[in-house]
């Protein structure tokens, strides 16, 4: 696959690094814009995107301020509205490289509260949204007097560095795509703060509230096994969407479920859908 890259001015100014892959030599027949999860960054997803490309698709993934090459604090957030911004801004530009094609949104953890909520609040002309495991609430809730330090410190000191203690045996089982551990990569970070926290939690809460209003088939994709973001929040919400939701339930999934044990037969399960809602 091809290869290139740019950066662009996110809310508040800041720098936003944005990475694109293409097919080699096919004519591409649609593009997908992925929103990654906290702590992480959109060049983790290369082996998806060697997938996608070999089947026919462009793929563009930003680095959400605060984490990445993009500009920032590490694991911090100026608001829902800003991440949002930023990803509406992205795919605006990925559509005037490539103003001929359709057009998924495909968020993971923290990202697919962002791709989400980007969906039903901006409405964006796309075929689908694609959610892996999205942070609309955890798989384990915090103590009540911790919630209510959290919203304390917020006030406070919003962007007050404190530890997300993710572990990297919560996230994938190792595999055959070999991705390293979290702690490998400098450009990952186990760093969030109580507005970037407070922020995600509530847009995970609004977003619930207001699923009907969406306006675009979703494939919606979280392991059983899941020990980071709630499995049974999102099963609820494949139930309440009803036909309109695509729900697959990865039996003993980790939390990255394309980079798990089984993370190819993941992604060609991402595929075999894009190919579905294409002409």
């Amino acid at each position: 696959m091809l290869r290139e890259e740019w950066e662009t001015l996110g809310a508040g100014a800041k720098r936003l690094y944005v990475r694109e892959w293409l097919p080699n030599d096919q004519i591409a027949k649609a593009v997908v814009v992925i929103a990654h999860g906290h702590g992480e960054h959109g060049e983790r997803y290369q082996f998806v995107a060697k997938q996608f490309t070999e089947a026919g698709y462009i793929v563009v993934a930003l680095d959400h301020q605060g984490h990445g090459r993009s500009e920032g604090k590490r694991g911090h957030m100026i608001s829902i509205d800003a991440a949002l911004d930023d990803t509406m801004r992205v795919m605006e530009e990925a559509r005037n490289r490539h103003p001929d094609l359709a057009m998924f949104l495909y968020g993971h953890s923290m990202g697919g509260n962002i791709a989400f909520n980007c969906t039903l609040r901006h409405k964006p002309d796309i075929k689908g949204l694609i959610l892996t495991s999205p942070w609309l609430r955890l798989a384990f809730k915090p103590p009540a007097v911790k919630e209510w330090l959290g919203r304390g410190v917020a006030t406070i000191l919003p962007s007050l560095p404190m530890s997300t203690h993710l572990k990297h045996e919560d996230l994938f089982r190792p595999s055959k795509l070999n991705i390293p551990p979290i702690g490998d990569d400098p450009l990952n970070h186990t760093t969030i703060t109580p507005k970037a926290y407070l922020e995600v939690q509530r847009a995970g809460e609004w977003a619930l509230q207001n699923r009907s209003e969406l306006h675009v088939p979703l494939l919606l994709m979280h392991g059983t096994a899941d020990r980071v973001t709630s499995y049974e929040t999102s099963k609820q919400l494949a139930k309440d969407l009803g036909r309109q939701c695509e729900w697959v339930s990865v039996e003993d999934g980790l939390h990255e479920l394309h980079n798990d044990t089984n993370g190819d037969k993941a992604v060609k399960n991402v595929v075999k859908w894009m190919n579905a809602k294409l002409p």
